[in-house]
């Protein structure tokens, strides 16, 4: 099993921030030319890590803790009333995984969720190659699990196993089926996947404090948080 502490890392250059207005951001990534395994791609996401294409990397700014890494320990989820109505509203939906490689249908869907929800943003415009290099990776244990209505893709999640549980790398979803709540219907479905496979966490990624597209996360109670490389349960 490979030493953290022998592990080198690469920071970038100050750089606009993707998640908060007028603030600069620094990333650090594990050397792309470290042999990745299962057991330390899931190590590292126990120190706040997440994957994007074949990278690691974790925010390393300068007098900024805004990035939480956040993690929902699933035997203590507790339902509330609107999680059940969101599973009622789409209870037409059927799921079925594919292999995480390239596909047609997933890019058309992927190319419409970008372009309607992140016009803006470091992700515009979409391509091909970013969809791969985003969301494909050659070491990971990674599946789409597609939604569908009578057939239709609504949505896809993008899911990685991990040694300890699942990690959300993204979800995208149809933009015109806004009132189904697609994005916390993933998650919904991943803490369920996480209980049938008997794996303890879903692993969500960061909760920004002043980011309104992350406030999502704080619906999944309870929530540990990352602090000092301790998981705690969150205020």
């Amino acid at each position: 099993m490979t030493d953290l502490s022998t592990l080198r890392f690469f920071r970038t250059p100050a750089h606009p921030c993707s998640y908060l207005d007028d603030r600069e951001a620094t990333t650090l990534f594990v050397d792309p030319s470290t042999p990745m395994t299962s057991a330390l791609y899931s190590r590292l996401s126990q120190r706040g890590f997440r994957r994007s294409g074949e990278f690691l990397y974790r925010p390393h700014c300068q007098g900024c803790n805004a990035c939480i890494p956040v993690r929902v320990p699933v035997n203590q989820f507790q339902w509330r009333r609107r999680h059940r109505r969101l599973l009622e509203r789409n209870a037409d939906l059927t799921v079925e995984s594919r292999p995480a490689r390239f596909d047609r249908e997933l890019y058309s869907l992927y190319a419409r969720y970008i372009i309607s929800r992140h016009g803006d943003g470091d992700m515009y415009p979409p391509s091909e190659e970013q969809f791969t290099g985003f969301l494909i990776s050659q070491w990971s244990d990674t599946r789409f699990f597609c939604f569908r209505a009578e057939g239709k893709l609504l949505a896809v999640a993008v899911v990685d196993r991990l040694e300890d549980g699942l990690s959300a790398v993204y979800t995208f979803y149809d933009p015109d089926e806004s009132s189904r709540g697609l994005g916390n219907l993933a998650v919904l479905w991943e803490l369920e996947r996480c209980r049938r496979e008997g794996l303890p966490y879903l692993y969500l990624g960061y909760l920004v404090d002043g980011c309104k597209k992350m406030a999502y996360k704080g619906n999944f109670r309870p929530l540990e948080r990352l602090r000092d490389n301790v998981w705690q349960p969150s205020d």
